[in-house]
């Protein structure tokens, strides 16, 4: 009661301590262009820690553009850059890491068109 049924961590920023306490309770963890920064090195652990089942990526456009196009303006198009990013920490294929991510897309957001 009083829980929401999807929990969805945006443009998540926390380090692999709080990255399990929210996916112990059910939540998604959404890693943004911020996870390619230089010192952002408690978000790599937290998505290397993240199960499979529990990450998704986004851009937060028109802010946060990953490296190496950091300082300019962000577009949907730079997603592809987080997952490749993503996919190196967590030791995944990008292909298939792309296609996990889609399909908890459409489990944390089942509005959404397949």
């Amino acid at each position: 009661e009083g829980v929401p049924e999807r929990v969805i961590f945006h443009c998540f920023t926390g380090d692999e301590a709080e990255a399990r306490e929210a996916v112990k309770r059910g939540a998604w963890l959404s890693f943004s262009g911020i996870v390619t920064f230089n010192k952002a090195d408690d978000i790599r652990r937290a998505a290397k820690y993240c199960p499979a089942e529990k990450v998704l990526t986004e851009t937060d456009a028109p802010w946060l553009a990953p490296v190496p196009h950091r300082g300019k303006e962000n577009e949907p198009a730079l997603v592809r850059v987080v997952g490749e990013c993503l996919a190196q920490v967590r030791g995944d294929d990008v292909a298939e890491l792309a296609r996990i991510t889609i399909a908890n897309a459409h489990e944390a957001f089942p509005g959404i068109a397949r």
